[in-house]
């Protein structure tokens, strides 16, 4: 299988990450809602541990929306997927040494990791639009981190309302891809 056509097959299955996107940007929306409205911690926790469903959650959705949110055994590029997710969890001890140090750098620090982490996205998906939303969210943090408002749960509300809205191009640039087919 070619690199074209194992990207070609992870679009397709997992309709431009529009999966993925969505159910990270409502976690990203209900861990900004609790830190603003309950407690920070409770936003903290609340990202935290709901990145742990995000997988199962896309595979549920895209399922839902028709797609079989999995790629034939030939295709190389399922690995790679793996490997980017890994990438989070641990980069997280360094949200957690930010946080530490001021409580509201805890959404700024992970749009930082969360952005970095979709770099291999262009490679996994062929899709340079995953270059943009990496951007996006590394300048966004580094600038609410260092110049924003002391306000704790607004970086989680700006990441949620962006990957909601990268969620929604992927999956339209897949469907545009697929008509043209």
């Amino acid at each position: 299988m070619t690199i074209d056509a194992a990207q070609r097959e992870m679009r397709s299955a997992f309709l431009g990450g529009f999966g993925g996107q969505f159910v990270a940007g409502l976690i990203w929306l209900v861990a900004a809602a609790l830190g603003s409205w309950f407690a920070p911690t409770y936003g903290m926790a609340a990202l935290f541990f709901g990145s742990m469903g995000i997988f199962p959650l896309t595979q549920f959705v895209v399922r839902l929306l028709g797609r079989p949110g999995a790629v034939s055994p030939t295709n190389g590029l399922w690995g790679l997927g793996a490997q980017t997710a890994f990438i989070v969890p641990p980069s997280f001890l360094l949200v957690g040494a930010a946080t530490l140090y001021q409580t509201h750098w805890f959404f700024p620090a992970a749009m930082i990791v969360v952005g970095v982490h979709y770099l291999p996205f262009i490679t996994l998906y062929g899709m340079r639009m995953f270059g943009a939303l990496a951007i996006v969210l590394v300048v966004a943090g580094a600038g609410l981190g260092l110049y924003g408002p002391p306000i704790f749960s607004l970086g989680g509300w700006v990441t949620g309302a962006v990957l909601l809205g990268f969620a929604f191009l992927g999956r339209y640039l897949v469907l545009q891809e697929e008509r043209q087919e």
